[in-house]
């Protein structure tokens, strides 16, 4: 089993952790689950989390990148593109070249580097389908980008399991505590850590079918307390990250 001394994670809001409420105010998630999985198999782990919600891949590249390699791990977890998704504009050319730079400058430095792709939400949230098209390239560029600087990729793309709305938030862009367990546990699989299985690519037990006024309801109340609210908060040139720092900014020692 391989051991990381020094972990760190970069990213946006899915990195974070929204939406894996800690039970104190903040949020869990993914990246930290995965530290204590390190944690309690190798007795302990220093870890750092730099993500911030609401930044796109380019903003990582700038304000996050160099701050990790600072801190010397010999793990990092990257992920974006939540958010270049949802931009007005979106310039494939450019994000390849901050993936590939962000990838390349970490793996450059012995650090195993692991990241994953987006699956297609168009089932969680049916405006998701009018950005099938830049998640089809996005998801590409990542896995194009890991084959040359050998990061290693989780591609959820390919796992129908990764679409399913019951692992997804209230507000259909965030895990939810479900889905960021599944995610903590693909990457120790992917990692080749002690006791990993791929039992998160399995499929949820079948559900019966919502009725059409539940699903008219839930709509409504979709747009009512997340569509409306993130347009006008774009419209006025604001982000869910203005104000955010990271949550983790220092290697912290995780003991198991």
């Amino acid at each position: 089993m391989p051991r990381f001394e020094r972990y760190v994670a970069i990213g946006d809001s899915t990195v974070e952790g929204l939406d894996d409420p800690d039970g104190r105010g903040g949020y869990r998630g993914w990246a930290d689950r995965l530290a204590a999985r390190l944690a309690a198999e190798q007795g302990s782990v220093l870890y750092a989390n730099l993500a911030i919600r609401g930044r796109t891949t380019h903003q990582i590249r700038q304000e996050q990148l160099d701050p990790a390699v600072v801190m010397r791990p010999d793990l990092v977890a990257v992920v974006s593109g939540t958010n270049d998704l949802l931009r007005r504009r979106f310039d494939p050319v450019a994000l390849r070249d901050d993936v590939e730079a962000m990838q390349g400058s970490l793996t450059g430095t012995g650090a195993a580097v692991i990241t994953f792709t987006l699956p297609d939400l168009g089932d969680v949230m049916p405006l998701a389908r009018m950005v099938r098209g830049r998640l089809v390239q996005m998801n590409q560029i990542i896995r194009d980008a890991a084959s040359k600087t050998g990061a290693i990729v989780c591609d959820f793309a390919a796992y129908p399991v990764a679409s399913d709305p019951r692992l997804w938030s209230d507000d259909r862009l965030h895990a939810n505590t479900a889905g960021h367990a599944r995610i903590a546990d693909a990457l120790a699989d992917h990692l080749g850590l002690a006791g990993a299985n791929r039992s998160w690519s399995e499929p949820l037990p079948d559900a019966p079918p919502p009725r059409w006024t539940d699903l008219l309801r839930a709509e409504a109340a979709w747009m009512r307390r997340h569509l409306l609210p993130w347009l006008w908060r774009h419209a006025q040139g604001r982000s869910s990250g203005d104000g955010i720092t990271p949550k983790r900014p220092r290697l912290t020692l995780i003991e198991g």
